[in-house]
């Protein structure tokens, strides 16, 4: 017969998982974790969180403060093998033991993934230690992996993220890794693919108060954390204010501490889950030789997409000069990345390069801005006429099928009001591949370095030195990773098009007074190479 003082103590343990997700992980068989439930007494022992792993107490946090917060939302960036979706999991069926009714859509970039995360659920709630814990004893009803639900009302969809969400409601939602890998993370149109399943799909699913979950590892700067977070977030943890107009708490775990404001508490230079992982799994990767394995380190466990991009282009390639540095005289050549995309988020960018007698190029001018299509056409024959710019150079596809026809229109317009615009625009053939685009412009780069003497290798790249150009060198410098590319990509139009541009010119200098144009001495100075006219 139980004795009243274990009723007691079993009510006591029932209402401590119904309240705290930690004491509830302790309590339950962790789907595809050996062993049994440790079900600590707490008010023996201490609070179950300090049974657990200091990242996984912290996932718990935030997870269960997003599900119990009135249109909460999270973010939480984990290195692969962290438990991060795991752990989540728990949270799921927390929350549909703890709201009978209760909704759930979990999503990721495939219906794979999250019909493996859907079985680990139901794992979950078939075990008698789950159902003893509610009131209601809830059981697993419709048992089909994509879509299930307990006795108490509560329903699990899980469905690829461009595939089946649509046609359900949701009182709260997961999106687990939502770009699959790097090959996927690379390509624009999937990080938009995925990104407008995300806004159109996933979000009009929510009903009233509806909480939502991202997780994942940071494959690129531009993927649907990045596009949430604030343009100057610096990797914190904590509230943040997202650019949905939504308060999100981050979560930023990484592999190794290098932040002072660590939310685990860790010192610099700390791995995570050392109880678990010894010092050599981490450092594998950390120390792995190439500058793919160091983009890889960076991003997925350092959750930093950018911090070298894929190793092509380096600050130290370019020479940054001051006004006045420049020749005299440069061959003016034009390049246009234009936003003619519907979602108008992108930037237009229009650059002026100079070209010297050495082939060296020389960054001369620059438009970055966020406008419609009647600014950037204007803007650019402003640009092309102030520079005397003989060439200029857009993107074919659709942004040259877009541009050309208004550009050729203003020309027109222009040419009428007796200020003419004399600019040759033509297209480059269009590209998907970000680091294809820029491969011209990184081997000119390259080739141009500098040399132990200090001075540069001909066919060197120049950039101004002020604070607009060292945005562009950034963005070069984090291709393909970087949330931003527009400047990138007129950079690698001036490298794709270089060749066509007929002629590359210098001034004459004045002849010495001792010199008759015709005599023998006038032509063997004319015969100097830095005298002599340098066709391309």
């Amino acid at each position: 017969m139980l004795r009243r003082a274990d009723i007691a103590r079993e009510l006591l343990r029932r209402k401590r998982c119904q309240d705290s997700l930690h004491s509830f992980a302790l309590n339950v068989h962790i789907p595809t974790v050996a062993g049994e439930p440790m079900c600590p007494d707490e008010d023996l022992l201490g609070p179950a969180r300090d049974f657990m792993a200091k990242h996984h107490a912290a996932i718990l946090d935030v997870i269960q403060r997003t599900i119990l917060r009135p249109m909460g939302r999270a973010i939480i960036m984990a290195p692969p093998g962290s438990a991060k979706s795991l752990y989540t999991v728990l949270g799921v069926g927390w929350a549909m033991g703890k709201f009978p009714g209760h909704r759930f859509i979990y999503t990721s970039y495939g219906d794979d993934l999250a019909e493996t995360q859907s079985r680990r659920a139901q794992l979950l709630v078939q075990q008698p230690e789950y159902r003893n814990i509610w009131f209601e004893q809830p059981t697993l009803m419709k048992n089909a992996v994509s879509q299930w639900d307990l006795s108490n009302k509560s329903e699990f969809l899980a469905a690829g993220l461009t595939s089946g969400v649509t046609g359900h409601r949701a009182n709260g939602w997961v999106m687990d890794d939502p770009l699959k890998g790097r090959q996927e993370a690379d390509s624009e149109t999937t990080r938009q693919k995925i990104y407008n399943a995300y806004k159109d799909d996933l979000l009009t699913r929510c009903l009233p108060n509806a909480w939502g979950i991202l997780i994942l590892t940071r494959w690129h700067e531009d993927d649907p954390a990045g596009r949430i977070l604030p343009p100057d977030y610096g990797g914190e943890s904590g509230m943040i204010r997202g650019t949905d107009g939504l308060t999100w708490e981050v979560l930023n775990i990484q592999a190794k501490c290098e932040r002072k404001d660590d939310p685990l508490g860790r010192a610099l230079g700390e791995y995570i889950w050392p109880e678990f992982y010894p010092p050599e799994h981490w450092a594998m990767f950390e120390k792995a030789k190439g500058a793919e394995a160091a983009r890889t380190w960076s991003s997925l466990y350092q959750q930093r997409p950018t911090a070298q991009g894929a190793g092509r282009f380096h600050e130290s390639m370019f020479h940054f000069y001051e006004e006045g540095e420049q020749p005299p005289d440069l061959a003016m050549v034009g390049a246009g990345d234009y936003a003619v995309t519907k979602d108008g988020n992108d930037f237009t960018e229009l650059g002026v390069f100079g070209v010297d007698s050495r082939g060296d190029l020389w960054e001369r001018d620059w438009f970055s801005e966020q406008c419609d299509t009647a600014t950037s056409a204007n803007a650019t024959l402003d640009m092309a006429k102030k520079w005397g710019c003989s060439m200029w150079f857009n993107e074919g596809g659709v942004i040259d099928k877009a541009m050309s026809p208004l550009l050729n229109l203003l020309r027109n317009q222009r040419a009428r009001a007796q200020t003419p615009v004399y600019v040759d625009i033509r297209a480059i053939t269009s590209m998907q591949d970000k680091v294809a685009k820029c491969a011209s412009f990184q081997g000119r780069a390259a080739s141009g370095g500098q040399r132990p003497d200090e001075t540069w290798n001909h066919g060197a790249i120049h950039f101004r030195n002020n604070a607009n150009s060292r945005r562009i060198v950034q963005q070069l410098c984090a291709l393909p990773a970087g949330r931003y590319d527009d400047a990138a990509d007129v950079c690698g139009l001036i490298g794709r098009g270089i060749d066509q541009f007929p002629v590359v010119y210098v001034k004459r200098q004045e002849l010495p007074r001792n010199l008759q144009f015709g005599t023998v001495e006038w032509l063997e100075y004319q015969e100097q190479p830095e005298r002599k006219i340098r066709w391309r």
